[in-house]
């Protein structure tokens, strides 16, 4: 039916998904934190990092419902997908994870999923 080549080939292929499924499993389970570094002022654009502070300010942005916070004078962009469904009020304790950008002139996180962000008591 299958010539040997085809077989190594096939096997090949199999042992491959099954790494792919297995690193997929094991990197979600570790989540993103060994990976984020602390947020500062001189983290590069493109770094994951983590935040965590109290909410100072909430802007809904008219035109597309993002949402822009303000945590411990950090500026924290959440697109509108991302914000829908969750309620974000100024004192409310939060941490996040995102990714560094430069908008404007300034640091500021972008969130990329709503799981990236929690809620502290």
């Amino acid at each position: 039916m299958f010539e040997h080549q085809e077989r190594v080939a096939i096997l090949l292929l199999v042992c491959v998904a099954l790494t792919v499924i297995a690193s997929h499993l094991v990197l979600s389970s570790i989540g993103k934190h060994p990976f984020a570094s602390e947020f500062s002022n001189s983290s590069p654009d493109g770094e994951l990092v983590i935040a965590h502070g109290t909410i100072e300010q909430v802007t809904v942005i008219k035109n597309g419902g993002h949402i822009l916070l303000r945590v411990d004078n950090v500026a924290v962009f959440i697109p509108a997908q991302v914000a829908s469904g969750t309620s974000y009020a100024k004192g409310k304790n939060i941490t996040l994870y995102g990714t560094v950008q430069t908008f404007r002139g300034e640091k500021e996180i972008m969130v990329s999923s709503a799981g990236d962000i929690g809620f502290l008591p």
